[in-house]
């Protein structure tokens, strides 16, 4: 620790993001580098607090708490204060493949577990994640170091997600053919289609690793859909192990009167459209397109932020965003003590803007939508809403109950359902045989990642379901620590 005082001496700071009215006319990323000198003064804040909780992932009251793929955040956070920014690189990349992608679009776990954050604001760790990772490709210290010895063990990953992504590097650093499908026409899963442009760029980012992973000997094949145009079959007679990363994509409907209306779409429907316009250079030819249109995003998560955000950059007439659950207290409740995740009231990107463009948080909570009304041309023009109560029934649970009186009639030509995702798509894992848990994901221990069929094994959102990134992360590199050890008898993949 090189600085002793720096938690009392220097207060938290971020780079200040572009003005969310500038920021909304265009699909760039917004948030700026910071410079070196406060970035060290940021690292010196992290207090040598014997027990650092950041960097060890664990599920508290369900949800994370301190970094799932054991970030050596201590470590790094000196080393930037003393400059060492190579070697920080170095540490950085001992537990994270991806770190420009978690630098990104993590929650940071790891910062609501942070030791200082129980009476001050935390250490700055996701944003000096970001700078140590951006820095090392301006560099030129992030280079490709493909295998010295293969192993003649050719291994297949379905899905090219941030788990699939992790597996593939990790088997191939041991030595290992590794062959990717992806059924999308771009490789990249959730980080290419799930996620906007302006929180992860596709080419200047998500691009710049998929290549870097080909010049190290990972092979992608797109447009290849299992049970379609590839044989599940494959995978048991032409590799030696398979890993299945094919996420949690079976979205969350509501199953409410006018459901099918035309202008009524699945989240990831209109965010995977909207980035293959922006990808081929005509957004306006986006074929669920929010210009001038009253748009209501259902779900409070961050897919649904993320259709804020982007039903803005459309040029949208209005926004709302509807949540069934109660607004988060300003501070941490009773029940929520540290070192859970802080489940506080915070404003994301697509709020800010939204409240920049139209003058308040766009988030509506205690509601529900009872039913969707169409126009003379059978197209959705307004949903119906109602406030809900949280009420314990008979067998202790809480449960929504409607309020009488409080429906309201709401304006909506475009409506998106960003409410989660219920598990993988079933037809994939019938057609690969592989055995299912009560929830519908792959059955396979956590830390052994090993299916109901030998050589198999399932990582990520189709084995935990619907997660964070660094999740995905963590068990794509576990799942291929245990692949490689089927493989070899043996393995020294940590």
């Amino acid at each position: 620790m090189g600085k002793p005082t720096g938690f009392i001496e220097y207060l938290r700071e971020l780079p200040v993001d572009r003005p969310p009215l500038e920021r909304v006319r265009d699909w760039n990323e917004f948030h700026p580098h910071m410079e070196q000198k406060k970035l060290r003064n940021q690292g010196a804040r992290c207090m040598d607090c014997g027990v650092p909780f950041c960097h060890t992932g664990k599920l508290l009251s369900g949800m994370a708490s301190g970094c799932p793929i054991h970030n050596l955040i201590p470590e790094w956070n000196d080393l930037i204060y003393r400059n060492l920014w190579r070697e920080a690189l170095e540490r950085l990349h001992k537990t994270n493949n991806f770190p420009e992608f978690t630098g990104r679009v993590c929650p940071a776990p790891c910062e609501g577990s942070c030791v200082l954050g129980i009476n001050e604001p935390p250490v700055t760790i996701k944003n000096i994640e970001y700078s140590i990772i951006e820095k090392g490709w301006e560099e030129g210290w992030v280079i490709p170091q493909a295998p010295k010895v293969r192993t003649g063990k050719k291994v297949a990953i379905i899905g090219s997600g941030p788990a699939g992504l992790a597996a593939a590097a990790q088997l191939n650093t041991v030595g290992h053919t590794v062959t990717v499908f992806e059924r999308a026409d771009r490789p990249g899963g959730l980080l290419m289609y799930g996620i906007p442009n302006m929180k992860l760029d596709k080419q200047e980012v998500l691009k710049r690793r998929i290549e870097f992973l080909e010049q190290e000997g990972v092979k992608f094949i797109c447009n290849a859909t299992v049970g379609d145009n590839v044989e599940a079959e494959i995978f048991l007679k032409e590799f030696a192990a398979t890993v299945i990363c094919t996420g949690a994509t079976q979205a969350r409907d509501l199953p409410v009167e006018g459901r099918n209306l035309p202008g009524v779409h699945f989240a990831i429907e209109y965010l995977t459209a909207n980035t293959k316009a922006l990808l081929s250079g005509k957004p306006a030819a986006h074929p669920i397109h929010a210009r001038d249109k009253d748009v209501v995003v259902i779900g409070g998560g961050d897919t649904g932020t993320d259709c804020v955000g982007s039903a803005l950059r459309q040029g949208c007439r209005s926004i709302t965003q509807i949540e069934i659950l109660p607004q988060p207290p300003q501070d941490r409740a009773a029940d929520n003590p540290w070192p859970e995740w802080p489940k506080v009231y915070k404003m994301d990107y697509g709020q800010e803007e939204a409240a920049a463009r139209f003058g308040a948080d766009p988030r509506v909570y205690l509601t529900t939508v009872k039913r969707f009304i169409g126009d003379s041309d059978g197209r959705v023009k307004e949903l119906v809403t109602v406030q809900i109560k949280w009420e314990k029934n008979d067998k202790g649970q809480f449960v929504p109950k409607e309020q009488p009186g409080t429906e309201q009639t709401r304006p909506a030509q475009l409506v998106l359902l960003a409410m989660g995702f219920l598990g993988p798509e079933q037809a994939v894992l019938k057609d690969l045989k592989v055995e299912t848990d009560a929830r519908s994901n792959i059955k396979a221990e956590f830390e052994k990642y090993t299916t109901s069929i030998k050589g198999v094994f399932a990582a990520g959102d189709c084995r935990r379901g619907q997660s964070l990134v660094v999740w995905a992360i963590n068990e794509g590199r576990g799942a291929a620590r245990e692949c490689d050890r089927y493989l070899m008898g043996s393995t020294d993949l940590p």
